[in-house]
């Protein structure tokens, strides 16, 4: 503890360690007798894993399957064949529908974006029912608001992060310090 040299003998006292417990044999166990510990690698345990999933293997080709009589699989083969073709074609479209949101995403053309990015603070972190009265009420405190724009996707959802535009430059820089406060005062998900 920094600047406790400076105390009174009668006060670091206080301080000084305690003197170290003294050694009692255990009871329940003799010290001296050592016992042995039985500790092997994996490789037993590994060969073992293997054996019993080619056993597994061998037993489900004969037929057994570990179903009870009467029962069914759970999918045919055709069944099988169509899930694995419907699961082909979600990811052709997937990848259709990634290939032209790529080509047509142009963030320059977005008409929210307006501002003077000097004078634009950028908010992160924001939980998802904080709303532009929010943040209009909590940076207001700091200069004179021009814009404030939370983002959301296609379903009118939070992102998660905002946009608060002031009138004058150096609002927004004096701000730029404080913000990592008031920004956490939101929860967070």
């Amino acid at each position: 503890m920094p600047g406790t040299h400076l105390l009174p003998p009668n006060l670091l006292k206080l301080f000084a360690p305690r003197p170290p417990l003294p050694y009692a044999r255990p009871v329940d166990r003799d010290v001296d007798r050592v016992t042995k510990k039985n500790v092997d690698g994996v490789g037993a345990i590994l060969a073992q894993l293997k054996e019993a999933s080619t056993a597994g293997l061998i037993s489900a080709g004969e037929g057994g399957d570990a179903m009870e009589e009467g029962e069914e699989p759970l999918f045919t083969h055709a069944e099988e064949t169509k899930r694995q073709l419907r699961r082909e074609d979600r990811k052709k479209k997937r990848t259709e529908e990634f290939k032209i949101a790529k080509e047509t995403y142009k963030p320059a053309d977005d008409p929210e974006a307006v501002g003077d990015p000097y004078k634009t603070l950028f908010i992160s972190r924001l939980h998802k029912g904080a709303t532009e009265s929010d943040l209009r009420r909590e940076f207001e405190t700091y200069g004179t608001i021009e814009r404030v724009r939370i983002v959301r996707d296609k379903k009118g959802r939070s992102r998660g992060y905002a946009f608060v535009v002031y009138e004058r430059e150096r609002d927004m820089k004096g701000n730029r310090q404080l913000v990592g406060a008031h920004a956490r005062s939101f929860p967070t998900d």
